[in-house]
């Protein structure tokens, strides 16, 4: 990913949060010669000191069978964005794009089912923890983790973390504090959150 120093995130810690708060990727590799992708929640997660993400597609997915051969995959994390009008600046400039993202690039190990049934386990204690009556995958009848073996379970090893946070960073204080006020006018959910995160960013 084309990342301008200005808007590099190195932030361990940050970047983690980032992952567990937007859980929610796209899974990439390649199936005969040609990109191929998949949207499904993973989990960002230890084994050994080494950090991985777990996370699991349909068996009747084709891209399942490519990873016997092909292990190597990306996966894009995207947070929260919004059109920057250039109208919002004292100055005459042109529009843009704010947008925070990491892409995780690694090696993929497909799970046996003990491992299988750890990752689901892990997944759904994560998405659960608020709800009222929340499900846990010990409690499910047989017929029902029957299901489960429609699924191709993974970890996958990671090698390399690229993360962007674009927020307008090259803008002046007060041109800074424009845009965040044009974004909050909006009542726009995602374009608030993305207020909110360049308060963090420079407030």
């Amino acid at each position: 990913m084309y990342i301008p120093e200005i808007y590099k995130n190195a932030d361990k810690k940050e970047i983690e949060k980032f992952i567990h708060d937007n859980g929610f990727g796209i899974l990439i590799n390649t199936l005969d010669g040609k990109p191929f992708a998949t949207h499904i929640p993973l989990l960002l997660t230890k084994k050994n000191k080494s950090k991985l993400l777990i996370g699991h597609i349909s068996r009747d997915n084709p891209q399942a069978k490519s990873f016997i051969n092909n292990k190597d995959v990306l996966v894009i994390f995207n947070g929260n964005h919004a059109y920057i009008s250039s109208s919002w600046y004292d100055h005459e400039n042109v529009p843009t794009w704010n947008y925070i993202a990491v892409h995780i690039y690694g090696t993929l190990k497909i799970h046996d089912w003990n491992q299988t049934l750890y990752g689901l386990e892990k997944l759904i204690d994560k998405y659960e923890v608020n709800s009222p009556n929340p499900i846990k995958l010990k409690k499910l009848s047989e017929e029902t983790m029957l299901q489960a073996k429609g699924i191709v379970s993974f970890e996958i090893k990671i090698k390399s973390i690229e993360a962007i946070k674009k927020l307008s960073q090259n803008r002046d204080d007060k041109n800074y504090k424009n845009i965040i006020n044009e974004l909050e006018k909006t009542n726009d959910n995602q374009k608030i959150n993305l207020a909110n995160e360049m308060r963090k960013n420079r407030f």
